[in-house]
């Protein structure tokens, strides 16, 4: 009770605040290193209460090169820094080695198109003067982008699992787990559409579009740390 109470008063605050004077934001961003500074913002008057904007805080020192490409992998660190196409190669390391291709046996279009969550109103546009027609053909070309992006998804979950299915080396090889990789890089530039002869334009396009699916989770969601087996 006595939480909501304060919240209240706290976006009451806010709100003169607001009225009073004009409004400062924080500028954010999906990547790493937009805030540079500490920057103060007044969000009530009486008593003044202030929050501060500071940049992220990483540890100072990486351990070692695994931990290094778990944070990059996860957007904490620029991929600048450590490279797309290692990025790439890594997550299909942690994939194969975890042996989540095995998953996606057997999936196919109408699974996916059946779990996916569409709201049309969230695709398409709300314009007063559209007639029925136009909204109608507004939501049908919604479906169809909607669509065209599951089916994407479901085309490179294939693409890894029919090259895992394939692999007939050893995981614990690092020879035999590069010759995997390199495969599956082949196939996913056929999976993402990309020309086979772009070379590495076309290589980095594919490490771009296999990080961005598996940051959106359109791949799984994962814990990279090892967790520690339990004692039986």
């Amino acid at each position: 009770m006595l939480e909501n109470l304060l919240s209240l008063i706290l976006c009451i605050r806010f709100l003169v605040c607001v009225l009073q004077e004009k409004l400062k934001r924080a500028t954010v961003g999906p990547l790493p290193g937009v805030t540079q500074d500490i920057a103060g913002f007044k969000i009530a008057h009486q008593p003044s209460i202030y929050v501060l904007d500071t940049p992220g805080v990483l540890v100072p020192n990486i351990p070692d090169i695994d931990t290094g490409l778990k944070l990059a992998l996860t957007g904490a660190v620029k991929d600048s820094v450590v490279g797309e196409d290692r990025l790439a190669q890594y997550l299909l390391a942690m994939l194969n080695t975890r042996r989540v291709p095995l998953r996606w046996k057997g999936l196919n279009n109408e699974s996916c198109a059946e779990s996916s969550n569409f709201c049309p109103e969230d695709f398409t546009g709300k314009g007063p003067k559209d007639s029925p027609n136009e909204k109608k053909e507004k939501m049908k070309e919604a479906k169809q982008n909607v669509r065209q992006k599951e089916d994407h998804v479901v085309e490179v979950q294939k693409a890894l699992f029919r090259t895992f299915s394939e692999f007939k080396g050893n995981l614990e090889n690092e020879d035999d787990l590069e010759d995997l990789i390199e495969s599956q890089f082949n196939a996913l530039q056929k999976a993402f559409r990309i020309p086979v002869n772009s070379g590495e334009v076309g290589r980095n396009k594919v490490s771009k579009k296999l990080l961005q699916l598996f940051r959106t989770g359109k791949l799984g969601h994962y814990i990279l740390d090892s967790l520690p087996k339990c004692a039986s």
